[in-house]
């Protein structure tokens, strides 16, 4: 008996660590670009992305959506953690990944609305 308790014990801690770990993750993350006035935020969870231009000299700040979209399907769990955004050489385009299922995004971030875009690479 006083191993089965043991044991339920040693169980309910590692369930509790498992939980706490995935939980440890951060579900909004910013990256640079090379514009000194612009950030992207993305959902870690969700694959959602914005642009944050922050405000200088009396302008005001905005954050507009590149693609405010989720990429989850259906009762997919949001669990932070599971995007991630790479810089490319060129300065408007970045490389969103699916760290899950390795599903790859081409994402653009432009101030004209036209520009912005997330869209998949195939």
């Amino acid at each position: 008996m006083k191993r089965f308790i043991i044991l339920m014990m040693a169980i309910c801690c590692y369930i509790f660590y498992a939980y706490a770990q995935q939980n440890a993750l951060p579900r909004y993350k910013m990256y640079q670009t090379e514009n000194i006035n612009i950030l992207l935020k993305l959902d870690t969870a969700t694959g959602k992305v914005w642009m944050v231009q922050y405000g200088t000299e009396g302008n005001i700040g905005i954050t507009v959506p590149i693609d405010s979209t989720s990429l989850l399907a259906g009762n997919t769990p949001e669990v932070a953690g599971r995007y991630e955004l790479y810089a490319t050489k060129n300065m408007y385009n970045f490389i969103l990944i699916d760290t899950k299922h390795g599903n790859t995004y081409q994402v653009q971030w432009s101030i004209e609305r036209e520009n912005r875009m997330r869209v998949r690479i195939f």
